[in-house]
């Protein structure tokens, strides 16, 4: 059966198995009926809300003796996440996952079935397009399937965050890691530290480019996501079974806080009234103090977070941890103090006794601590969990002390990094990262022992927006590259030297007609189009393969 006959047959990511397609089929129209057991609700308004609009179907509640229609089950003999879709000409289509996630899961793979146009907002006032008789029988492979958007260096409008949820859902990547603070930005409401958004929000202008560029963007850069703001993310990630991680950055990454608030900041070493939010880019060296009256502040933030993000769809809280210069702390009679009334060895004893600090908090209100590989170094707390990014090498050395982890090596999953050689491209970070080599990512690296393996939670793409000014510039970046990943995250793939990349690539061709449909401002295969092409603004390429660490 040809791709023109049935225009949903490219699955993406690939599922475990698919008995079929068939010659006879089924087809949704005015008549189909919707039949959801009890705890697939949020599947039901989704299909509603999504495959009702896209074809102008009402999806009606399924009434006894109506025809065929769509039926959504649970059976616990599955896996959560496991579903398995089945269409028949005779019975309609039927979902049955193992929890509400899987069936969700199914649904996303029903609406590929259906072609492009079923990614749409509205009717095209066609029919939907037959689906052949044929059982898909799908599982994840990893639990943790992420994707990091860092809103602080260029803040994200809340409905382009929703958005990026839909887009998530619709690739079955269940985790958003929100990097919600930085250097340049505060993006969420604390309302007992109301400085945090009135200073900490809003920088005076920004470096355009790679930090070495001469040029500056003057307009001012700012937001924030006020606390029900945060409410609706987090409600509509769950409605779509995504986790949000937030990211609290302590106790590096914090020049916007201390503009906002100099007495966090190292007062005994630089006048931190003078500081203002940053407006370039790279490693600060203004980092928090390692004193009471900080530990006091941030705990009061997390108590607000942890508020805004509930135990049962938020269960990680993020609190960065990497990049964090000692010199201030060096030169600090506050901080050498605290060394030696804690009997630690040095300044990196001291960022484990802060990151030791929060690990204890959370655990204490039920919640786990992940954070930078960089939280390894001077002693890792007991139940910390760590992102992975700085290579393979942390990820090993924590799974093998029986942390989990999640794998985000910058080397292979870092986004902001260019897609092609030459000049086209725009703003060119980083090692050149094409579609093929994304697909070839294996997260899992060999030799870990089973054991060690076990504690590998799964992977996750990071997304960091130094040279992504606006939602386009995130299409530009992240797509197509996403489907490669979320394919990597879901489906049990070979070894990377036999993957099928022409395969892969042959099905993304139906996949570009999905993410048109989606508004989707991707890089085409061909290269940039031309708007999407920023001529003369400096980026920092870096020439060969990326070192396998």
């Amino acid at each position: 059966m040809t791709d023109d006959l049935y225009p949903g047959a490219d699955l993406i990511p690939a599922p475990v198995s698919i008995d079929g397609p068939y010659r006879c089929g089924f087809s949704l129209d005015a008549t189909t009926a919707l039949d959801a057991a009890p705890g697939t609700e949020t599947t039901e308004r989704w299909l509603r809300a999504t495959l009702g609009a896209a074809f102008g179907l009402p999806l009606r509640p399924a009434t006894e003796g109506a025809r065929p229609s769509i039926s959504l089950r649970l059976d616990d003999t599955l896996g959560p996440e496991a579903y398995r879709l089945g269409v028949a000409s005779t019975l309609g289509v039927e979902i049955t996952g193992g929890g509400p996630a899987g069936v969700f899961w199914g649904a996303q793979t029903l609406r590929q079935l259906l072609g492009p146009d079923a990614y749409r907002r509205a009717s095209l006032g066609k029919p939907a397009p037959g689906i052949p008789d044929q059982t898909v029988t799908d599982a994840p492979r990893f639990p943790w399937r992420g994707l990091m958007l860092d809103v602080a260096r260029h803040f994200m409008p809340k409905d382009d965050v929703l958005r990026q949820l839909d887009l998530m859902a619709a690739h079955k990547l269940n985790v958003l890691h929100l990097h919600l603070t930085d250097d340049q930005g505060w993006r969420i409401e604390i309302k007992r530290h109301p400085r945090l958004t009135e200073v900490g929000a809003w920088r005076a202008r920004t470096k355009w480019g790679h930090r070495a560029s001469p040029l500056w963007n003057e307009t001012p850069h700012g937001g924030y996501y006020t606390q029900d703001d945060i409410r609706e993310i987090v409600a509509y990630a769950a409605d779509r079974h995504i986790s949000v991680v937030p990211e609290i950055d302590v106790p590096g990454h914090s020049q916007a806080a201390i503009a906002a608030y100099p007495e966090l900041g190292n007062t005994d070493v630089v006048d931190t009234t003078a500081l203002s939010v940053w407006d370039t880019w790279g490693v600060n060296p203004h980092v928090l103090a390692p004193t009471d009256t900080v530990l006091r502040f941030y705990e009061g933030v997390f108590e607000e977070v942890l508020d805004l993000f509930p135990a049962e769809t938020s269960p990680f809280v993020h609190i960065g941890g990497d990049e964090c210069p000692k010199d201030q702390w060096k030169a600090s009679p506050t901080a050498q103090a605290r060394i030696e009334e804690l009997g630690v060895a040095d300044e990196d004893g001291l960022q484990s006794w802060f990151v030791r600090h929060f690990d204890r908090w959370l655990a204490d209100r039920g919640r786990r601590l992940i954070g930078w590989d960089e939280i390894l170094e001077g002693g890792l707390a007991d139940g910390a969990a760590v992102s992975s990014w700085r290579g393979y090498a942390g990820g090993v050395t924590a799974a093998e002390a029986g942390h989990d982890v999640v794998m985000c090596p910058e080397q292979q999953v870092y986004l902001d990094h260019r897609q092609a050689h030459g000049e086209d491209e725009p703003m060119p970070i980083g090692y050149v990262r094409t579609l093929a080599d994304v697909y070839r990512f294996e997260p899992v690296p060999p030799g870990l022992t089973p054991q060690a393996a076990a504690h590998i939670l799964g992977t996750q793409a990071n997304v960091w927006t130094e040279v992504m000014e606006n939602r386009a510039r995130v299409d530009y970046q992240t797509y197509p590259r996403l489907a490669a990943f979320a394919e990597v995250a879901w489906s049990r793939l070979p070894a990377p030297a036999a993957r099928d990349v022409a395969g892969f690539e042959r099905r993304m061709t139906t996949h570009y007609r999905r993410l048109d449909a989606l508004g989707v401002e991707y890089r085409p295969p061909g290269g940039p189009r031309p708007w999407q092409r920023r001529p003369g603004v400096q980026g920092r390429p870096i020439e060969g393969a990326p070192p396998n660490v």
